[in-house]
């Protein structure tokens, strides 16, 4: 099956898919400045440069995108209909090095806490971050 668009397309598309900043980490940031808590984006001395830190908690917050970081089980996780192969082994290769990462942040003595975007729509997000405050008052 070819691509509904021409490359021209695809790749403007593409390139405007944001690595930082996205809309699901904004909320997170809200919900944590809201709730006292005091962070740093996307640190750059901390293997992976996760997407928040918590340094007064050790703690690190990584929002994965459930199409980029292969989310099980989701519905917002699709493998394209071309290039199956190379998309399986991209996607493949982020979770294998996100498992790095996160081993890495662990010797060093970080706690990680992972929020799926599927995670953040307005049905689930009271859920998570029920589950993100118990974890961090469990720290105190």
């Amino acid at each position: 099956m070819s691509d509904v668009h021409d490359k021209i397309t695809r790749s403007y598309n593409m390139s405007m898919i944001k690595g930082k900043d996205t809309k699901p980490e904004i909320i997170v940031r809200k919900f944590l400045f809201q709730n006292g808590f005091r962070y740093r984006i996307n640190f750059t001395k901390l293997p992976g440069k996760p997407d928040i830190v918590l340094p007064k908690y050790k703690t690190v917050i990584f929002i994965n995108g459930c199409f980029w970081h292969g989310h099980k089980n989701c519905n917002y996780f699709v493998v394209p209909k071309t290039r199956t192969k190379w998309w399986i082994e991209k996607i493949n290769k982020t979770k294998e090095r996100d498992v790095l990462i996160m081993n890495e942040l662990k010797k060093l003595g970080w706690r990680i806490f992972v929020i799926w975007e599927c995670e953040l729509k307005r049905v689930k997000r009271d859920k998570i971050f029920e589950k993100l405050l118990l974890f961090l008052k469990k720290l105190n």
